[in-house]
């Protein structure tokens, strides 16, 4: 995954930066988090749109993403923000974050890697925190493309993630199959209690 979204970073971050089909999703999340809160952009590519909508808004923003060359661009797109090359999988951060967000990144690990990670989520996540993640609508395993190169994608039910979010400390506030206002992304809305 890391050399695919190293090779594919420019035309990664052309497509990304030229719409905001997340903006309703977005300000969902942020009506839940305090106003100057810290977030943390799980797999956060080049900054653009999500992490860059944040810090317009006020959150500071922590991005950790698996290749070198999308950190570079989120750099220079979104200087205030800190960011980092850093794998979910094995997250271990110092900071506690308001908000976790992994808008089109959480779905490339398998189902039994997003289980084992949602427990880390859990421990960067403040009490009554929030996370927004994008999943599939169903179980199952699939592939998707970034530019020409072809990429893993994977998803629990949504009954699977209520569990595992529940073993965390998490409880699942949302989730919505298919939404046609974000071009038909799955979305998925837990709080920490």
């Amino acid at each position: 995954m890391r050399d695919t979204y190293d090779r594919q970073a420019g035309v990664f971050d052309a497509q990304r930066s030229q719409a905001l089909v997340e903006a309703g999703w977005l300000a969902r999340f942020a009506d839940a988090l305090p106003g100057s809160g810290r977030v943390l952009d799980l797999g956060c590519g080049t900054g653009r749109p999500i992490a860059g909508w944040l810090t317009r808004q006020g959150f500071r923003v922590t991005g950790i993403d698996i290749a070198p060359a999308m950190i570079e661009i989120a750099r220079r797109h979104c200087p205030e923000g800190d960011w980092r090359i850093a794998d979910m999988r094995r997250l271990d951060l110092p900071e506690r974050f308001d908000g976790l967000v992994g808008w089109d990144s959480f779905f490339h690990l398998s189902p039994d890697a997003q289980r084992a990670v949602l427990p880390r989520l859990a421990g960067h996540l403040r009490p009554g925190g929030a996370l927004m993640l994008t999943v599939g609508p169903r179980a199952g395993e699939v592939r998707g493309r970034v530019g020409d190169a072809p990429v893993y994608h994977a998803s629990l039910s949504p009954a699977e993630y209520a569990t595992a979010l529940e073993a965390t400390g998490m409880r699942l506030a949302g989730f919505h199959a298919e939404d046609p206002d974000c071009g038909g992304r799955s979305v998925l809305l837990a709080r920490k209690d």
